[in-house]
C-alpha cells in the first residue's frame, strides 16, 4: 500500500466545506480525549508544573477551535499510545505520529501538517562524522537510497546507533542498518537517547530532522547534526493527528480545519514559532 500526501490533500478538500456545516461534531457536548507525550520538543514538551506546551498543543488547539469541538489535552507514554487510540481508550493522538500504510492498518489520520526528512545527531569530540551531510533521498529512489546506505553503514559498521522505540527511525534502523553490522539500541522516550549520546553510550542517535534541530539549540557546543536525510517509503507520508480506526467524521473535520489554516497561513506561522522553519505541507 502506498501511502502519497494527495490521499490527504484530496479528503481535507472534500471536507473543507464540513467547517461552515451547521452542528457539533460527533456526539454535543462529549469533550474529547487527546493524548501527547509531553517530551518530544518542539513538537510536544511539559513545563514543570504538568503543563503541556509546543507546537502540537498549539496546533490542536486552533484545529479544535474551527473544527468546533471541545477536548483535553493528556500525557500518555509513547508505547501504547497507538494502540491506546485503536482501543477507543483515547479519541486521538498528536504527537508527530507518521502517517505510514503500517500503522493505517490500525488506525487513522488527519491529513498531514509536517513534513520533513529523518538523519543522525553525533557528540562533536566523537570524532565521527557520516557521509552525505546535507543532502537528502528520498526511500522511494532505489540506486540512491543503496548507495547513501551502503555508505552510512560502512561509517557505523561495529557502532551502536540509538533511537526511540517503535518509530519510523527505528524502522529504518532495523531495515537498513542493522544487517548491515550496525547495533541498535532502542529507548521509550526522545530524552534518554540524547541523554546517553552525551554520555558516550552511543555512537550515534537518529531522529527527525525537527527534533534533532531543537536538541541542537540547546546543546550546539557539544553535539552536531551529520549524514544524509532520508523521507519516503517507510518513512511515510508526514505527521498526522491520529484518531481510531473508521472516525471518519471526526478525521475529516480536522483535516479541513488545517487546510483552512494552511491556507491563511496560520499552519506556517505555528510552524516559524516552534521550528524556526517551514516544516508544512501545501494542503
Amino acid at each position: 500500500m502506498t501511502i502519497t500526501r494527495s490521499t490527504f490533500l484530496r479528503a481535507g478538500i472534500a471536507a473543507a466545506a464540513l467547517l461552515s456545516a451547521a452542528g457539533p461534531v460527533l456526539a454535543e457536548g462529549k469533550k474529547l480525549v487527546f493524548v501527547t507525550e509531553g517530551a518530544f520538543p518542539p513538537f510536544n514538551m511539559t513545563k514543570p508544573d504538568g503543563t503541556l506546551y509546543g507546537f502540537e498543543p498549539d496546533l490542536l488547539a486552533e484545529v479544535a477551535k474551527r473544527a468546533g469541538f471541545d477536548y483535553e489535552l493528556k500525557a500518555q507514554a509513547w508505547d501504547g499510545m497507538i494502540q491506546g487510540v485503536a482501543d477507543g481508550k483515547f479519541d486521538g493522538a498528536v504527537d508527530a505520529v507518521t502517517i505510514t500504510a503500517k500503522r493505517l492498518e490500525v488506525v487513522d489520520f488527519s491529513a498531514p501538517y509536517t513534513t520533513g526528512g529523518s538523519t543522525f545527531a553525533v557528540a562533536k569530540d566523537s570524532g565521527l562524522t557520516l557521509p552525505g551531510t546535507g543532502t537528502a533521498v528520498d526511500l522511494g529512489d532505489a540506486a540512491a537510497t543503496e548507495a547513501s546506505v551502503s555508505a552510512i553503514a560502512e561509517a557505523l559498521k561495529g557502532k551502536t546507533v540509538g533511537v526511540q522505540v517503535s518509530t519510523i527511525q527505528s524502522d529504518f534502523l532495523n531495515t537498513y542498518l542493522a544487517p548491515r553490522g550496525v547495533t541498535i539500541r532502542t529507548y521509550p522516550n526522545g530524552p534518554d537517547v540524547y541523554q546517553d549520546l552525551m554520555n558516550g553510550r552511543l555512537d550515534a542517535a537518529m531522529s527527525s530532522i525537527t527534533n534533532i534541530s531543537a536538541f541542537l539549540k540547546k546543546n550546539k557546543d557539544t553535539a552536531e547534526a551529520t549524514g544524509t536525510s532520508f523521507k519516503g517509503g517507510i518513512m511515510g507520508a508526514g505527521v498526522g493527528i491520529v484518531v481510531q480506526k473508521g472516525n471518519k467524521e471526526l478525521a475529516d473535520k480536522m483535516s479541513a480545519a488545517l487546510k483552512s489554516m494552511s491556507d491563511d497561513g496560520t499552519l506556517e506561522a505555528l510552524s516559524m514559532k516552534w521550528f524556526e522553519m517551514n516544516v508544512t505541507p501545501k494542503l
